[in-house]
């Protein structure tokens, strides 16, 4: 049976077959059997990592250490709250970071970019992520949104519907609101010129 670590791109936790393009972390949220709870989140340092590096092998649900955490691509990992890592991933780590100095007049460091993306991603006092509601033609490349039951990448000047399994074929932008899911302070540094990694069913 797979393990509830998959992340959608609204930010919540579910179980299916497949882990993704990338891994990471929001603590440890699963108890001593290795079922994982109602809180989505633990610390602040919302980070998404490569799947290998260094050959490093690692069980997903060590007692008391993490949860490991997948995602289909970078995309669903930025809609869903979490930034690069700066170790397994510098080079986008460090790409992030420029993009954000442009955004917003330079770059605080990585504990003041995580507090700052708390506050743009979770309802204050509660424990939820936050979303918003907008155009989904405002929205820059790497963005998503959901609209009518499913979510929504935008690639390209259009919209490509999620799946766990990937994306499926490009349509037209709708013209009417829809819900943000992306946090306003990465669709700032997306917009200042940050590209995540998409999965290859959207290039």
């Amino acid at each position: 049976m797979p393990l509830r670590n998959r992340v959608r791109p609204d930010g919540t936790l579910h179980a299916v077959p497949g882990r993704g393009t990338l891994t990471g972390n929001r603590g440890v949220l699963h108890d001593a059997r290795g079922q994982v709870g109602p809180a989505i989140w633990k610390h602040r340092a919302w980070v998404c990592c490569r799947l290998s590096f260094r050959g490093r092998r690692r069980a997903p649900m060590p007692p008391g250490r993490w949860t490991a955490l997948f995602f289909l691509d970078e995309a669903v990992a930025l809609a869903a709250g979490h930034r690069p890592c700066g170790h397994c991933r510098h080079d986008d780590y460090r790409a992030f970071a420029e993009a954000w100095a442009r955004a917003f007049g330079g770059w605080p460091g990585p504990k003041a970019a995580d507090a700052k993306l708390h506050e743009g991603r979770a309802v204050p006092g509660a424990r939820r992520l936050r979303h918003h509601e907008g155009r989904a033609g405002d929205l820059p490349t790497g963005a998503m949104f959901h609209r009518d039951g499913s979510d929504w990448l935008v690639t390209g000047g259009h919209a490509c519907a999620y799946t766990p399994d990937g994306y499926g074929a490009p349509v037209a932008l709708p013209s009417g609101p829809v819900t943000i899911l992306t946090n306003p302070v990465t669709c700032a540094v997306l917009r200042a010129g940050f590209r995540p990694g998409l999965h290859a069913s959207a290039r």
